[in-house]
């Protein structure tokens, strides 16, 4: 995209004009009291980062127990509350809002060329329920914590003497801010376009956040349901999912991944929408097939209501529901295809530049090739029976939302830091830790689809003697895996205290957010800018230069 009053795709200088957001104001309730989407988006940042360390050190709690069998420093009771909160805590807490919250507040709203987001004080009240629905789940922690696994399946759910009703009222309330979020974006981008800025112009960012968007408005409110049930029956004992008292417990499956699934596309599509931004910026072309891939999103949005039920293939569902759940789960393939292909036909012959950034969007293109190849193997019934409820499952589930969604968030992140805070980190430094975060993560994860073929059974506390070397080789594996977002926080800390000041356009793309300064005005842009042409049209800026 470019502004009228933008000659060349080089951006604006940080120092000038004047204050920008985060200068123009100061003082603690400047800052809690903001409407800026931008503050909101930071905000959401030192949130979403302080549930991804709660849920990390769960992590490495777990992986260290696993260490040996039996009993290494905690006992079954212990283990189980460890997993339920790593699981609780990563996915609703951190997974799920972390790009939409962070990187889709301060950038949407730039990127198409508006001054903010279409309603500015839902979005602030959207901040602070989730950040009121993490503080109840968090103190579920201290009243005795949940064992429950982060799905909360009945009839175990409703029948534990742990704290279950906070946890699963945290989770509810934090749904309620996935909404107002959704809601906001559509709006935003229905809206509040600059002029020129055709649907046809729109960066796949911003594409992949409107798909999100869709499922987090008709999708949420069915877990809220579920969880508000659930709630129900452990405070009234009302049958509803327990058998002992009429309840089915196969229906809150069926409530749950009628929702889940679909968070998964929550979680991964805004990921996606980052990563085609880093593929353009950093290999200098325009997106092969921008028009492909923008639809793909939208489909993957629509496909990921029909396929809940591969979730279920034994739990005793009828088989002609399992025959087609299984069919229709193929079909997620196409518009995932769809996406890496058009993503490695960019990168051929593409001016690639290897920055960190670029670097993370790299491992995730086959992070998250792995992981949607093994989610085949799962949708096949007579494969799924043997690999259910295995390391399999463990290993394909955190190489999509890991490999997938994290390594996109921090790949964002970092493309971004300079915007977001008009400084730059340290290039050698942040490569360190992307080393030691590639190489601990699969060293973690891929040996454990070889523990869940040979049936080493997920969420067992103790394990038989012949897994022990490959559970011990994941646990150093998340070692380093840990070591590697710490050597990433003191870059990024590094950086705040004394990083070099960023240029308005450090990674000279063409994308609409770059054309203001960094840290951009409060107002986003000087002057309102009028889009010519499209984030990805390097041919043609080049030629019109």
């Amino acid at each position: 995209m470019a502004a009228t009053d933008v000659a060349v795709p080089g951006g604006r200088d940080s120092g000038s004009s004047g204050d920008n957001f985060l200068t123009v104001k100061s003082g603690l309730k400047s800052w809690l009291l903001t409407v800026d989407h931008k503050r909101i988006g930071l905000m959401y940042l030192a949130a979403v980062l302080f549930a991804f360390g709660m849920g990390g050190t769960f992590a490495l709690l777990l992986r260290a127990e696993l260490l040996t069998p039996g009993k290494t420093f905690v006992d079954a009771k212990v283990y189980n509350q460890f997993f339920t909160l790593h699981g609780t805590i990563m996915v609703f807490l951190f997974i799920i809002p972390a790009i939409p919250g962070v990187l889709g507040n301060f950038i949407l709203p730039m990127q198409v060329g508006t001054i903010d987001v279409a309603f500015p004080k839902l979005n602030l009240l959207s901040f602070y329920v989730y950040v009121i629905g993490a503080l109840i789940a968090v103190y579920s922690i201290i009243a005795g914590s949940v064992d429950t696994g982060w799905t909360f399946y009945t009839p175990y759910a409703a029948e534990t003497d742990t704290s279950v009703i906070p946890m699963v009222l945290g989770a509810f309330v934090m749904g309620f801010s996935s909404i107002l979020t959704g809601l906001n974006f559509i709006v935003t981008v229905h809206k509040m376009r600059a002029p020129g800025l055709t649907w046809g112009r729109l960066s796949l960012f911003v594409w992949a956040l409107y798909a999100t968007s869709v499922i987090q408005v008709l999708a949420t409110p069915v877990l809220a349901i579920t969880l508000l049930l659930l709630i129900m029956e452990r405070s009234f004992g009302i049958g509803i999912f327990d058998p002992k008292m009429g309840g089915d417990p196969i229906l809150f499956q069926h409530f749950f991944w009628f929702y889940s699934h679909p968070a998964v596309y929550i979680m991964i599509l805004p990921g996606m929408g980052v990563i085609s931004e880093l593929i353009a910026t950093f290999s200098r072309k325009k997106i092969f097939g921008y028009k492909a891939v923008a639809m793909s999103s939208i489909g993957l949005a629509l496909v990921s209501f029909i396929v809940w039920g591969h979730h279920l293939f034994v739990s005793g569902q009828s088989e002609f529901a399992t025959i087609a759940f299984s069919f229709l789960t193929f079909l997620v393939a196409i518009p995932s295809a769809i996406k890496v292909i058009n993503w490695t036909m960019t990168l051929y012959e593409g001016s690639i530049d290897l920055k960190t950034p670029m670097l993370y969007a790299l491992a995730f293109i086959w992070m998250f090739t792995i992981g949607g190849l093994t989610g085949v193997f799962l949708g096949v019934l007579s494969v799924d029976v043997h690999l259910h409820d295995t390391y399999f499952v463990v290993a394909h589930f955190h190489y999509v939302m890991m490999g997938g969604t994290v390594m996109a968030f921090l790949g964002g992140l970092l493309y971004w830091w300079p915007k977001m805070t008009g400084r730059m980190y340290n290039e050698s430094l942040m490569k360190v830790s992307y080393g030691l975060v590639f190489v601990g993560f699969n060293a973690t994860f891929f040996v454990q689809f070889f523990m869940g073929s040979k049936g080493m059974p997920r969420r067992y506390y103790n394990y038989l003697d012949q897994f022990q070397p490959m559970h011990a080789f994941s646990t150093v594996g998340s070692w380093i895996l840990g070591l590697g977002f710490l050597v990433m926080l003191y870059g990024l800390i590094q950086s705040l205290r004394s990083g070099e000041r960023a240029p308005g356009n450090p990674w000279h793309s063409l994308a609409l957010e770059w054309q203001s300064s960094s840290p951009p005005p409060l107002e986003n842009f000087e002057k309102q800018p009028t889009v010519t042409h499209g984030p990805y049209d390097y041919d043609l800026v080049k030629s019109e230069s």
